[in-house]
């Protein structure tokens, strides 16, 4: 048996009934008569527009709970995501590594045991965004800008 560790939620609406506002009508009611479609075909022409603009102003109703729904999941998935995460920063000077980026995507190159990592490089200066200019550690090749810090792995912190 293997480890669950994932919850499972259930809604009480479907996206049929979220994107067209009523319930999916299965073509075997139509041949035999449910309670739903008896009741329908019992109304007038003004008793059933009537109907139907009132089921209009509650799908809004129903849209916004189950995007209400929505946002209190990921923000439990977000919340347990980032208890594991450590954040990292970088100074002037560190010497780093960073992931290999590779040409194209489509094509693998190297196998298992090529180094997933490029560098040595050292931050040559730190934005406000969390990004970080990097240069090779000979300074003679221009390094590469990273965005995310995940995505670097820290060396050797520089001395004060």
């Amino acid at each position: 048996m293997g480890l669950q560790n994932h919850l499972s939620y259930t809604y009480p609406s479907n996206s049929y009934a979220l994107v067209y506002g009523v319930e999916a009508v299965v073509p075997l009611e139509q041949q035999i008569p449910s309670l739903r479609i008896a009741i329908q075909e019992g109304l007038t022409q003004e008793e059933n527009a009537h109907l139907r603009l009132e089921e209009l102003e509650a799908l809004d109703e129903k849209r916004l709970e189950a995007q209400q729904r929505l946002e209190c999941y990921q923000a439990r998935l977000s919340r347990a995501f980032n208890k594991k995460v450590r954040s990292r920063s970088f100074q002037v000077g560190d010497l780093v590594l960073a992931v290999r980026r590779p040409i194209i995507t489509t094509h693998r190159t190297g196998n298992k045991f090529t180094s997933k990592w490029d560098g040595p490089y050292v931050v040559k200066e730190v934005y406000t965004n969390g990004a970080y200019k990097l240069i090779a550690e000979d300074g003679l090749r221009i390094g590469l800008s990273m965005e995310v810090p995940e995505k670097i792995l820290c060396i050797k912190k520089k001395k004060k």
